[in-house]
């Protein structure tokens, strides 16, 4: 037997009325069906905000430097290539570059471990940050902090 709560009469109201509003072309199974189905992609959906994976090429060394907190700091450009065929059925291969940092332990590791053309698999999130250039403007950046980094191969011979 379920209590009753505002939220159980408010669940059985609702379902009332659709039972009592239900026109010749609605399936009240098939409703219910697709909240339930909504329900548990948007549990998943708010397990993934803000959420980026990629797999691509360092396309240099990393830039590495030990903050004067003692904090490490890691940033490298990620090569990402995606190949289709284009309307003619040619081979197109795009080529999307990243910017992504890594704080402590995982900037230490990219450092160590990875070199132009190192094949890495990154996980992380998008974020936005303001600076001044050198001439006093202020320029606006996006860029993925890394959270996880997976070190999948030697480095692309043909880069070297």
């Amino acid at each position: 037997m379920h209590p009753f709560t505002n939220d159980y009469k408010r669940q059985q109201t609702d379902i009332n009325r659709l039972i009592t509003h239900v026109s010749p072309t609605f399936d009240l199974h098939e409703h219910i069906n697709y909240l339930s189905v909504f329900h548990q992609n948007q549990k998943v959906m708010n397990t993934l905000r803000n959420k980026v994976q990629l797999i691509g090429r360092l396309g240099a060394k990393a830039d590495y430097k030990v903050l004067d907190n003692g904090n490490a700091l890691a940033r490298i450009s990620l090569a990402t290539n995606e190949v289709y065929k284009n309307a003619k059925g040619e081979r197109i291969e795009d080529t999307t570059w990243h910017q992504v940092v890594a704080w402590g332990k995982l900037a230490e590791i990219i450092h160590k471990y990875t070199d132009k053309g190192t094949e890495i698999a990154i996980e992380g999130k998008l974020i936005n940050r303001s600076y001044n250039d050198a001439q006093g403007e202020k320029k606006y950046v996006t860029e993925v902090q890394a959270k996880d980094v997976v070190l999948l191969g030697e480095k692309n011979m043909s880069t070297k």
